[in-house]
């Protein structure tokens, strides 16, 4: 316990220092250009309410599941604290500029959400989430008032909201072959977005995190961000990743593994976060092994390495996303 009191401290000391810098790349230039009002901003802006976003149902309904019966269909019984482990815990907060939720209506017209981060790039537009999330805006399907609101906190969206483009949704093209389980080890996405209601870029409003591939599993201290589906405020958690080996072949591939308490459903896609200087890079996001761990107290991300960089690349250029295989038939 006292091992966790002082990493508590240390983290706490590194989220100051981060403050010092922040400013350099968290804000807009004085200078950012518009490009004017963007009507589908104006539009999903009035859809989405602070009812609907509060109604809004978690697209990651394994996440966090523990006792429900769908976990223990997929779970073996080692997914979750090991005994004695120290759990760091969360507490809720009101985010920061580059975190924030996706909200979209599924088939039937009921409200979904999901985490998400914004990432540096060159069309200062990208969103990184997890495969799970986004998976069913392949190609040309509906967006049915897909958008992302950075910061989203007590029913605010303090820098307006951001439509998903059409056709751009990016997610690996062997998560769609291979599935949410045996393709575990590719569930990360990205989203290209448009710009908000007064016509600014997500990243000229909220600035970026950096994207790190690469990296290995081994990270502290590590910044968990996450929206619990239908709580006022986000969570986050100071810890350390480290790396855990499937045990269920279903899910297989090695995973980063994270202690944090409370992260329930509607927090996958949520990014785990690396103090730089000025600012933050993200090593992985909450998804993966069993879609992100079913306990609310241990979450896993996809490894990123080539695959993600390869992800971050096509969205980058514009490149076809991938998608569904045509069925034979």
């Amino acid at each position: 316990m006292l091992l966790g009191t002082r990493f508590v401290r240390y983290a706490a000391g590194c989220a100051a220092a981060l403050l010092i810098g922040a400013g350099l790349t968290t804000t807009a230039s004085a200078d950012s250009a518009t490009a004017g009002p963007n009507p589908v901003a104006e539009q999903l802006d009035a859809y989405w309410t602070p009812a609907r976003m509060a109604a809004a149902l978690p697209a990651d309904v394994l996440k966090g599941a523990e006792d429900g019966a769908a976990a223990h269909t997929v779970t073996p019984a080692v997914d979750g604290p090991q005994p004695g482990e120290y759990i760091p815990p969360s507490r809720s907060f009101d985010g920061i500029p580059q975190a924030g939720t996706f909200f979209w209506t599924d088939a039937s017209g009921t409200g979904r959400t999901c985490s998400g981060s914004v990432v540096r790039s060159a069309g200062h537009d990208l969103v990184l989430s997890a495969g799970h999330c986004l998976k069913g805006y392949a190609g040309t399907s509906p967006k049915r008032h897909l958008a992302f609101v950075p910061q989203y906190h007590d029913a605010q969206k303090p820098f307006g909201i951001f439509p998903v483009r059409t056709n751009g949704v990016y997610v690996p093209q062997e998560y769609y072959d291979l599935g949410e389980h045996a393709g575990a080890a590719y569930d990360f996405a990205f989203a290209v977005t448009e710009p908000n209601e007064d016509g600014t870029l997500l990243q000229d409003a909220v600035g970026g995190v950096r994207l790190l591939t690469g990296t290995g599993y081994y990270h502290a201290p590590v910044r968990m961000i996450g929206y619990p589906a239908g709580a006022e405020k986000p969570l986050e958690c100071w810890s350390w990743t480290t790396r855990w080996d499937s045990d269920d072949p279903a899910d297989p591939g090695s995973f980063p593994r994270i202690a944090c308490d409370a992260f329930v459903g509607g927090t996958s896609g949520g990014p785990m976060l690396l103090p730089l200087p000025g600012g933050w890079g993200v090593i992985g996001v909450i998804g993966g092994y069993h879609t992100g761990g079913n306990t609310p107290q241990v979450s896993y991300s996809a490894y990123f390495g080539a695959a993600t960089r390869a992800l971050y690349d096509a969205a980058v250029s514009g490149a076809a996303p991938a998608g569904p295989r045509p069925t034979a038939g």
